[in-house]
């Protein structure tokens, strides 16, 4: 990158930046005038003789005045709007160049070489992209205008005191040589002292992005207090560096200060002394004074730009020595794209392969090989053979420090990677997800470039956007078009996509566990017709099984006409699933809707009677309880921390009655059967005329409903309930209490429907938008492990090689792991760099590594008969 700040802004604002400077100078006349005209109105109030005639009218005194008046006016007015218009270009000349340098800053991030990334956090990089960054947009903008302004402000104000009086134009410029010496002197310090604050706010950040990515350790070792000394030591040594810096900054505030405040002793004893003697007109001096009065604002914003140039000079230069590593790969590389994204031949050969990270340490030393893209290859070796470095280098993650890897004529360092994107593949241990849903991830390996799409490309808007994009020097490239292009690998539309990822999911025994996302997943009815046709068919035929005896004691469908006894009291009442946050299923009385709907049918009064008697029994039960027993998770109506005050209420009430109570009380208790379950629970409290009665308040709610907005979303048997799942929705009732292994039963029979119907790929489908979460957080690392595999296989590549990815197996799933993927890379090439070396008789060709260097390549046979170096390998496992 440009090592000079000024060069870089040049290159790239040299046009708008001289047409700035035009504007800045067209202004400084005006600045002039406005100077020139008080000065005139003082003169002519103080009785001076008047102005000759303008364009031959003759004015009195009155009318001059009113002519200076409105033109002093007119030019306050028209000096306002220019420097609104400077202001208003300077701002958006420097938020475009700046967006420009934060996307070649990204881009250079792109080019890093793999091995920089272990030696430098992302802590450090994101500031300097993000936050380091901010102070340049707004000094890109004024960087050579400002100067100009302020300068020729600056020379207009004294030029004006010059033509008053020689003299005190001499006393306005004094002490601007000490000025100009000393200030620079004490800047260069605070200079100093700021690089040295961004360094050790850098390290902090990465320090603090360490234990974020550590903190398991952190807890599991019990380290807190050194991480916090840690952190508090950095803070202590950033607090020293930034009150060094405000001291000194400061100190040349108040130098500045002081002498502002001293030119204008001169000007009173020395402009008083010429006006006392009649050289000097009263309206000279007040004009004087208040230029110089002016004079301070150009002349200290000329300080503060060359404060802040030293100090956005400093950030720029340490920037972009961090972006800026060895070995970076070339843009060409990134940015090529080839009418034909094939490789050059069917071989990838390696010539005395050197690999080093440090310059001193070898991993790959002196490697020898040939990979034919047809054949099944599996690497293995200890820890130290370079096993690992060697997939990094067969699939172009890294490249050789010394000899040769080529394909065909190519070296492989200089093959674009919109081919090696697309024709290798690479899954590595630590697999890596997105923020996204499943199908987000596995489709990341297809999103090489959007797809065409006419209505965007004339969306006016969108074409401003765009525009806007080409001029800082972005991509106009958005990432919210569709870039999943099916044709990539040779598929007509999105469902044959689908189909085939279903079919990679069964490869790697994913399928299972998205089938079971889908199942518990909220399908948005407006986008899956089909699925909630076919979900509501499989209800009906689960519905029929419930009339056997066997099933029927399973579960208890959903009917509006009956009260549920495995639902709880809420649950009843509501008869559906509730979607406003401003109702709780569990404090219902605080509604004033269901309120007085509870009100109307007397069930506030029974709830109340209920709430006593479930107060009464829980202390008789749970008053001797530890705390933190799990009892009171399981079976009580009121936590731990909740007993004393209840035991206090029956207390009341025992003194003064039910009647008496205050509302808070009354509703405290009125909300605790809301959670009650007849046939889990039974109390005998929710007797069947209350039932009777919760069904008509739940009558009576769903008419409200009909009218008003209440946040439920009601069950109804004829139709799909989009805020429940699609296995709720198939079952669409609730698991009898109290029936042994009434879940997994259910489980099976709702299987057997969905295949009956042959609705399973449907529901992996709908399984395919469950949220990975945060770097696929939400997955285990199994799962993580295998849909990276599934992601390198979508993309159908010549070479897939596999370094260790599926370690956290057992030795049984991943061998049938290994046959799955032999299976589906039939006469294309695989390199699997295997933990467990007996597996490696799976494969066609075995390569044994030792010490960086590839000891012997055959049949696993050959290798187990004649290489000791492998049979030492296999007796250890």
């Amino acid at each position: 990158m440009e090592p000079s700040l000024y060069r870089y802004i040049l290159q790239h604002s040299k046009k708008d930046q001289i047409l700035l400077i035009l504007l800045s100078l067209a202004s400084l006349p005006l600045v002039y005038i406005t100077l020139e005209l008080p000065k005139k109105i003082i003169n002519l109030l103080e009785g001076m003789d008047l102005p000759g005639a303008i364009f031959g009218y003759e004015f009195d005194r009155l009318e001059f005045l009113m002519i200076f008046s409105f033109a002093f006016l007119l030019v306050v007015l028209v000096s306002g709007l220019l420097k609104y218009l400077l202001n208003v270009y300077r701002g958006a000349l420097g938020e475009r160049v700046l967006r420009r340098f934060r996307f070649e800053l990204y881009e250079r991030i792109l080019r890093f070489p793999m091995p920089h990334f272990k030696r430098v956090s992302q802590g450090e990089l994101i500031p300097m992209i993000t936050a380091e960054t901010e102070l340049l947009g707004e000094f890109i903008g004024e960087s050579f205008t400002l100067p100009v302004f302020q300068g020729g402000i600056l020379f207009t104000y004294l030029f004006f005191i010059f033509q008053q009086d020689v003299f005190l134009g001499l006393a306005a410029i004094a002490l601007y040589p000490f000025q100009l010496y000393v200030i620079p002197r004490l800047q260069k310090r605070v200079n100093e002292l700021s690089k040295e604050r961004v360094a050790t706010a850098r390290n902090l950040s990465g320090r603090i992005g360490e234990t974020i990515s550590g903190i398991g350790e952190v807890h599991a070792n019990d380290t807190s207090r050194y991480e916090r000394a840690h952190i508090g030591q950095r803070l202590g040594k950033i607090y020293l560096i930034r009150f060094a810096i405000y001291k000194r900054k400061f100190f040349i505030k108040f130098l500045n200060n002081f002498i502002a405040q001293l030119t204008p002793f001169f000007f009173y004893s020395v402009g008083g002394y010429f006006v006392l003697r009649g050289d000097l007109s009263i309206g000279s001096m007040v004009a004087v004074l208040v230029a110089y009065k002016d004079l301070s604002g150009p002349w200290k914003e000329l300080l503060r730009y060359y404060q802040r140039k030293e100090d956005i000079r400093i950030k720029y230069t340490q920037i972009i020595q961090q972006f800026n590593p060895l070995n970076m790969i070339k843009s060409e590389i990134i940015d090529l794209h080839p009418e034909k994204l094939l490789l050059p031949d069917r071989e990838i050969h390696g010539n005395n392969v050197r690999y080093t990270e440090d310059g001193l340490y070898f991993s790959i030393d002196g490697a020898s090989f040939k990979i034919t893209l047809d054949r099944h290859y599996a690497a293995v070796g200890l820890g130290n053979s370079g096993k690992d470095e060697f997939g990094f280098l067969v699939s172009r993650l890294v490249i050789p420090s010394s000899g040769s890897m080529t394909i065909g004529d190519l070296k492989m360092e200089e093959i674009p990677e919109s081919i090696t994107g697309k024709r290798l593949g690479y899954v590595g241990a630590g697999a890596y997800m997105f923020n996204g849903t499943v199908y987000d991830n596995l489709c990341y390996a297809l999103k090489h470039q959007p797809v065409k799409n006419e209505a965007s490309e004339q969306d006016k808007e969108l074409e401003h956007e765009r525009m806007l994009a080409r001029l800082a020097g972005n991509t106009s490239d958005r990432y919210d078009d569709d870039w999943i292009n099916p044709g990539s690998i040779g598929l007509e539309n999105a469902n044959q996509l689908v189909t085939r990822i279903i079919e990679i999911l069964q490869c790697v025994e994913l399928d299972e566990e998205i089938y079971q996302y889908g199942l518990l997943s909220l399908v948005d009815q407006s986008e899956n017709l089909n699925l909630i046709d076919r979900v509501m068919e499989a209800r009906k035929q689960l519905r029929n099984k419930f009339q056997e005896p066997e099933i029927a004691r399973l579960v208890e469908p959903f009917d509006q006409e009956k009260y549920n006894l495995n639902m709880t009291v809420s649950e009843n009442l509501l008869f559906g699933t509730v979607y406003d946050e401003s109702i709780n299923a569990e404090q219902l009385i605080d509604n004033p809707v269901i309120k007085k709907v509870l009100e109307q049918f007397g069930l506030d009064n029974e709830f109340l009677k209920a709430g006593e008697k479930i107060a009464e029994i829980m202390l008789d039960l749970f008053s001797d309880v530890e705390p933190g027993s799990e009892l009171f998770e399981q079976f009580s109506f009121i936590g731990a921390d909740d007993l004393p005050e209840f035991n206090q209420l029956l207390l009341v009430i025992r003194k003064s009655g039910l009647e008496n109570l205050d509302s808070g009380d009354r509703n405290r208790l009125i909300s605790l059967p809301f959670k009650l379950i007849v046939a889990r629970h039974r109390l005998g409290l929710i007797t069947e005329p209350i039932q009777q009665n919760i069904l008509e308040a739940r009558k009576r709610i769903h008419e409200i409903a009909a009218t008003e907005n209440l946040g439920i979303e009601f069950f109804d048997e004829s139709l799909y309930n989009p805020r429940i799942s699609v296995q709720d929705n198939i079952l669409f009732g609730k698991l009898a209490y109290g029936q042994a292994h009434a879940q997994q039963k259910l489980n099976a029979l709702i299987a057997d429907v969905v295949a009956g119907l042959d609705l399973r790929n449907e529901i992996i489908e709908a399984g395919l938008k469950y949220d990975v979460g945060v770097a696929g957080g939400r997955l285990s690392a199994v799962q993580r492990q295998k849909l990276a595999l599934a992601r390198a296989l979508l993309k159908m590549p010549d070479l897939l090689v596999i370094n260790q990815a599926l370690a956290g197996l057992d030795p049984a799933s991943e061998r049938r792991l290994i046959e799955n993927v032999r299976h589906a890379m039939q006469d294309r090439g695989i390199l699997w760099v295997l933990g467990r070396v007996q597996l490696a008789e799976q494969f066609d060709v075995v390569m044994v590594l030792e010490g960086g260097k590839i000891l012997d390549t055959g049949s696993f046979t050959e290798m187990k008969d004649k290489n000791d170096h492998f049979q030492v390998l296999l007796a250890s496992e």
